[in-house]
Formats: structure tokens, C-alpha cells, sequence
């Protein structure tokens, strides 16, 4: 490597998994390596986008921090999820998709050597935004509890946090695991965090994809967090607008400016022509997602229910799930290869996601529909018989 800044980094596998689903031009492979969903956004977003492509002021860089519209859209809409409120003018910055504001929020805070507590597993963008800014990712690990669904080993926070801890970066539910914070989970994150006098970048952008009936918790709510915590959301995957690259920060006023600087530094402005759509999005009532979380619920539970007896870990979130392959005594690189070939699945290995994820491989079930996905248990025997 040419710089000493990438030592240690692993790539994320989903581009390697993808390229080699794209290579074998198969309209039968299931796509189910890449966090994407087949459904789209609602009708008025879509024409809101239309509009916006002509409309005057849209093809511009300016304004730098975001469209006022967007900024107090975005910032209502955490002040309403959090219970704290947020005047967007020195709270919220718009940033170009959710992962390039967790990272300008990283640049803005670390120091070399500073420590940033993580799930484990977890999305390996996130380690390495982490990694590139400088700091060092310290796990919080969890288990598979008797469920069958992932469990936090939350009352450990206390050992691994130190004199160097900086940040607390969480997310829940958690990519890729879909496992989902309690509200016990978070109180003793929380009371660890405010301890620690850390802030808490909360990852906000698939807070919402909730099933079994798990309440919503924004980390702010606890004592002392108002003040420590920025949320990053992005339209990504609540609106299931992913390609329109819309993210926003909001942060207490005593960091905003330095956030808003290394934002407009390293990315400038985000894109003109989607702004106002994503505003319209912003401002819809939460029972605009029930749709969405009744149709990927129902391929959640498909899967769990097709491929009983498969070591496949029950996700409470989210749009993925993960597989135990080490039972077939191979590696996740390995299980991808052999599914992709014999199965025509696509899926990614979970190298480098995390301390101990090596032996796992993740399904993406937001993005295949239930008549796609009737006959995975024969695909997946075809591949682990």
C-alpha cells in the first residue's frame, strides 16, 4: 500500500460479490449480496424529482449546508423521534448520503489514536470510515441468545471503555445483523457514554425498520445524551430512495460549525436536483413506512420459516440477515462461491466485518420478492449438500 492510512483496512466484499453476480449475466441468480431494495419510493417523490431536474436553482452548488427546506425538515424530524429540540440553523447539515456524514462527523471529532466503541458485527464501511479518520475501533460484542436472534453483551461497555474512548458509534438496529438495542441495552450504553464524557454518533438510517413489535429508541432521550449526541440519517432506506445520495447531521450548536466545516470541505454540497424530494419525504407521517415493513417482514419471515435447520440467525431489523457457515467447515468467502455457482444466489462473505464475523455470510431479503425467493432451501442445498 502507498499509504500507511489504509494498513489494517479490508475491503466491504459486497462490490467483489456483486461484480461476479454482474459477470455471470443470470436473471435467475437471486440478488441478495447488496443492501437495495425493489421497492420504490412513493409516487409524489418520484414526481417531485421530475420537477426538481429543471426547476431554477437546483443545478447549483449553493446553499453549501443544504436547502433551508431540507435543514429544518430534517432537523424536525429528529427533534419529533428524540424528544429534543433542534433549531436546524445551527443544528443540521445536509451531507451526501448517511456513510459521507458519519464520516465528516469522524474528521470533525477524532484525534490520532482516539477510540471509537462499535457493534460487532457491523458494516465494515463503518470500520474503515473509522480507520481513515484516525482513530481505532473497540468492539461491543453480542451472541446469538436462545431465540435464535442477536443479543448485546451490553453489560460489559464498562471494561472496554478507557481514557482514550472519544465516540460511541452506534446503530440499531445494527448492519448486518439487524439485531435491535432494548431499552436496557441503551440505558447502560448511554449511562457508559456521558461516563465516559464521549459523544455519540447514533446512525439513524434504518432506525425505524422495526419488526416484531420493537419499540423505536433514540439514544438523545437518556439523561446527559442531548447534549453528546449527533444523529445521521439518510432517505436511503426508511424512503427507500437510495440513489438520490441524502443524508443529513444533526448535532448540539457547540460542534455544529466544525462539523458543517469539514462537511463542506470534503464533499462541498450534496445533490441539487433530489433535495426537495427528499424535503417531501422527511415530512411524512411515520405511517408511511407500515407498507414497506409489511412486505420485507413477510420475506423475513419466509426465509426464517423456508430455511429452518439452516444455521441462519433471525434478524429483529433491518434488511439483512446473517448465515453460520462454519458448520460446512468453510469460510464465508468460500459459502459465497459455492452459493453463487451451484445455488445461483449472490451474497457477501463477512470478512473484516468485525472481530468475529469471518464465518458468516449475509442475505440482503429487501430486495427479492417472495416468488423469487420459493425455492432458496433448494438452491441452498445444492450448494452445502
Amino acid at each position: 500500500m502507498i499509504t500507511n492510512r489504509l494498513a489494517g483496512m479490508k475491503g466491504i466484499g459486497v462490490d467483489r460479490s456483486t461484480a461476479m453476480a454482474d459477470a455471470a449475466d443470470d436473471e435467475n441468480i437471486l440478488r441478495m449480496e447488496n443492501l437495495d431494495t425493489d421497492l420504490a419510493p412513493s409516487d409524489d417523490i418520484i414526481e417531485e424529482t421530475k420537477k426538481s431536474v429543471s426547476a431554477k436553482g437546483t443545478n447549483s452548488y449553493i446553499p453549501y449546508y443544504g436547502k433551508h427546506d431540507l435543514r429544518s425538515a430534517a432537523a424536525d424530524l429528529v427533534s419529533r423521534l428524540s424528544g429534543v429540540k433542534y433549531n436546524y440553523q445551527d443544528t443540521t447539515i445536509i451531507s451526501a448520503g448517511g456513510l459521507n456524514g458519519i464520516f465528516n462527523v469522524l474528521l470533525a471529532l477524532l484525534d490520532p489514536g482516539d477510540e471509537v466503541i462499535m457493534p460487532d458485527p457491523v458494516y465494515s464501511g463503518l470500520i474503515n470510515r473509522v480507520l481513515l479518520a484516525g482513530g481505532k475501533p473497540v468492539f461491543l460484542p453480542s451472541f446469538i441468545n436462545n431465540e435464535g436472534a442477536w443479543e448485546s453483551y451490553s453489560e460489559i461497555i464498562d471494561k472496554i471503555v478507557t481514557k482514550k474512548t472519544k465516540i460511541f458509534l452506534m446503530l440499531s438496529p445494527v448492519m448486518p445483523t439487524g439485531q435491535v438495542y432494548s431499552r436496557k441495552d441503551w440505558e447502560i450504553i448511554c449511562k457508559a457514554c456521558v461516563a465516559a464524557n464521549a459523544w455519540m454518533i447514533y446512525d439513524s438510517a434504518m432506525g425505524r425498520i422495526l419488526y416484531d413489535n420493537h419499540e423505536f429508541i433514540h439514544p438523545a432521550s437518556f439523561p446527559g445524551m442531548a447534549e453528546r449526541t449527533i444523529t445521521v440519517g439518510s432517505v436511503s432506506k426508511e424512503y427507500c430512495m437510495t440513489a438520490w445520495r441524502i443524508g443529513w447531521i444533526t448535532a448540539p450548536p457547540q460542534v455544529f460549525n466544525d462539523i458543517a466545516f469539514v462537511n463542506i470541505s470534503n464533499t462541498v454540497c450534496p445533490s441539487g436536483i433530489t433535495q426537495s424530494a427528499a424535503a417531501l419525504a422527511l415530512r411524512k407521517p411515520d405511517m408511511f413506512l407500515e407498507k414497506y415493513l409489511r412486505k420485507w417482514q413477510a420475506r423475513r419471515d419466509f426465509i426464517l420459516k423456508t430455511l429452518k435447520g439452516y444455521p441462519v440467525i433471525k434478524p429483529t431489523g433491518g434488511w439483512s440477515m446473517l448465515m453460520d457457515v462454519s458448520k460446512y467447515g468453510i469460510t464465508g468467502e468460500e459459502a459465497a462461491k459455492r452459493l453463487l455457482d451451484k445455488g445461483k444466489i449472490a451474497v457477501t462473505p463477512m470478512e473484516g466485518w468485525g472481530s468475529s464475523a469471518g464465518n458468516f455470510i449475509r442475505l440482503v431479503f429487501a430486495n427479492e420478492p417472495i416468488e423469487r425467493l420459493a425455492g432458496i432451501r433448494e438452491r441452498l442445498e445444492k450448494a452445502f449438500r
